[in-house]
């Protein structure tokens, strides 16, 4: 019987996770909501782009404090946010992992460039467990110096309610195997709480979070050569990727021809206007 509950809960959670991959391909059919099972109808990841997150909202943190969630941006840093529960037994494993996996690779860092902020969608989880998921977490990311740009918040069912209400995120609960389902996936967010970007999955391109954090930070951090990459790749919201956008390489291109060839002319000049000169100057000698 325990075999059976747990081949159940965990075909479940495949198949959970697999819709957080589907929702970058909306479904204009109308058929497909009938066709799932009843615990995954109407369990929704579809951020609207440019939504305001309710920032005055209350949560308790992993030391047990109460705070808002506007709090995290206060420093005007650009804020990955994603929706977990702390007793998942799998997904929300996952979508951690693959969310530190992914920041690993990029030279930004927590508290210093940006902060990140799990959410969890179950009422009944506790600081306590909030705490040990983050000091997994930084465990993993090797970076100590970080901490304080980590946070794992729990919170009231009308707290948990207006910030999933505002990301478009919604999910099912099962009493009789005490799971959610749910889709995956993270947010990034402006310093004054829009939705910039958001990806779907359990793991995310380090290019893709990369550009995501410079655009969502509105150019405050990030490279030169970020920028340039922003004019060549475009967020397509129907995929939730970064895309080469061939016109933009193009155009870049042919203004890098037409600086080279406005180089090449003024060094051929240069060399012209100093032929004559340097032809006279020999003769003078002679």
């Amino acid at each position: 019987m325990n075999k059976l509950r747990s081949i159940f809960i965990l075909a479940i959670l495949l198949f959970a996770g697999a819709r957080g991959f589907a929702q970058a391909v909306p479904d204009n059919t109308g058929t497909a909501s009938s066709s799932m099972p009843a615990i995954l109808q109407n369990v929704t990841f579809r951020p609207e782009l440019n939504a305001q997150m309710p920032l005055e909202t209350m949560f308790t943190d992993e030391s047990g404090k109460s705070v808002q969630l506007g709090h995290y941006f206060r420093q005007q840093k650009p804020v990955l946010l994603a929706f977990v529960y702390y007793g998942c037994p799998m997904l929300c494993t996952q979508l951690e992992q693959g969310v530190v996996g992914a920041l690993r690779m990029l030279s930004f860092n927590p508290g210093r460039d940006y902060e990140v902020v799990f959410v969890s969608f179950d009422d009944r989880d506790t600081s306590e467990m909030a705490a040990a998921k983050k000091k997994t977490s930084l465990d993993h990311f090797r970076r100590p110096e970080t901490a304080t740009g980590w946070h794992f918040l729990t919170g009231s069912k009308e707290s948990i309610a207006a910030v999933a209400n505002a990301a478009n995120f919604h999910f099912n609960y099962d009493a009789k195997n005490n799971l959610f389902a749910h889709a995956s996936g993270i947010m990034l967010l402006t310093p004054d709480g829009h939705i910039s970007r958001y990806f779907y999955g359990v793991e995310f391109p380090g290019r893709d979070l990369r550009l995501g954090l410079v655009d969502a930070s509105q150019g405050k951090i990030g490279t030169p050569v970020d920028k340039m990459l922003l004019f060549c790749f475009q967020y397509d919201p129907s995929t939730a990727r970064y895309s080469a956008t061939i016109l933009s390489i193009m155009r870049l291109m042919a203004v890098a021809t037409v600086a080279g060839l406005l180089l090449m002319i003024l060094i051929f000049r240069r060399r012209d206007k100093r032929a004559p000169q340097a032809n006279l100057s020999h003769q003078g000698a002679d």
